[in-house]
């Protein structure tokens, strides 16, 4: 009866022991379906592109909330341009997703290598991503190294302005347009001066360039010499750009600057003249009016003097000190002072 019961219970718990089995192996094939569900045709696809890309590397992208579309995409497009793939300097898995990780924009960087490699530029992922997190568009960057930009001066989208204005030494302004045909500098780009930077040179070059000359029409002559002039200066240095030539398009004569200056600093001398001739003139009318009062100062003494002769004179006949005599009235034919008068 025992041997019953053992025997009964060896078979029960190889049952439950295999129905464990079989459960767990249910379990590890419903992972296995769900992740091949997910997976399978990401992971498919990359092996049969030659992409270095594992199923547990798709796995891990989950976790890490990596979009592993983008990912095998990127992978897929390196190998079908025979990019490198090694792992310890090429487009690795994991050095895409650190990319991916830091804000970058993973398939932008792959079309700047891919179009760099075309073109025969070197540039490697490292610098890619780089020049891309810095917030420059390094695409765009590629892409202007294989076909210069040209760039307006003065640019009216954001000065306003559509001409540049220079005085020569005979004082004729002269308003020139320009055009800069520059190409990235891809070596400079991180750190480099932009746009604004080469527009505000060429702009000061311009203008010292025609400074420079004697005249005017040496310049509407052989507008050129702006273009050398500037040119030899090397302004795109320390600029995410190198100039590959300085077109004059436009050149138009504006104000005689010299002549008017010339002509404000006469009439300013003539203000200035007659504002010291009216300060003469004010002294000169203060001078008479002091002159005048002088004048009558000296006329009341005069009167006054004159008030104190009737005085002086009564007081002299009072005192005897003067006399009244008679004086003889002439006669007719008889002249006075004569002899016949006297006697």
């Amino acid at each position: 009866m025992n041997q019953v019961s053992f025997l009964a219970a060896g078979e029960n718990l190889q049952s439950g022991l295999l129905l464990g089995l079989l459960v767990v192996g249910a379990i590890v094939a419903l992972v296995v379906i769900g992740v091949f569900a997910r997976f399978g045709m990401l992971w498919l696809q990359a092996f049969m592109s030659g992409a270095d890309v594992s199923m547990m590397s798709l796995i891990g992208m989950s976790f890490r909330q990596v979009n592993a579309q983008t990912i095998v995409t990127a992978q897929i497009m390196s190998r079908q341009s025979n990019l490198k793939l090694d792992k310890g300097k090429g487009l690795s898995t994991a050095r895409l997703e650190a990319h991916y990780l830091a804000g970058g924009d993973v398939m932008h960087v792959m079309r700047a290598i891919i179009a760099a490699n075309r073109a025969g530029i070197d540039l490697d992922f490292d610098r890619a991503a780089a020049i891309e997190l810095a917030g420059r568009d390094v695409l765009d960057a590629v892409q202007t190294s294989v076909s210069p930009k040209v760039i307006d001066c003065p640019n009216p989208q954001r000065s306003g302005k559509t001409t540049l204005g220079a005085v020569a030494r005979n004082g004729v302004e002269l308003r020139v347009r320009a055009r800069v045909t520059v190409r990235t500098n891809l070596d400079q780009l991180i750190g480099g001066a932009t746009e604004e930077t080469i527009v505000a040179r060429i702009g000061q070059g311009i203008i010292a360039a025609i400074g420079s000359a004697d005249s005017h029409m040496e310049v509407m002559e052989t507008p050129d010499r702006i273009s050398k002039g500037v040119l030899a200066r090397g302004l795109d240095a320390n600029t995410a750009f190198e100039i590959v030539s300085i077109d004059i398009c436009d050149v138009d004569v504006g104000d005689n600057i010299g002549a008017r200056l010339q002509s404000d600093q006469a009439e300013a001398d003539m203000r200035m003249a007659k504002a010291h001739a009216e300060e003469r003139r004010a002294v000169a009318v203060a001078h008479i009016q002091e002159m005048r009062a002088k004048v009558a100062e000296n006329q009341s003494l005069v009167v006054q003097g004159e008030a104190l002769v009737p005085a002086a004179m009564a007081t002299a006949f009072r005192a005897g000190f003067l006399q009244v005599k008679k004086i003889p009235r002439p006669v007719r034919g008889v002249k006075p002072g004569s002899a016949d008068l006297a006697s």
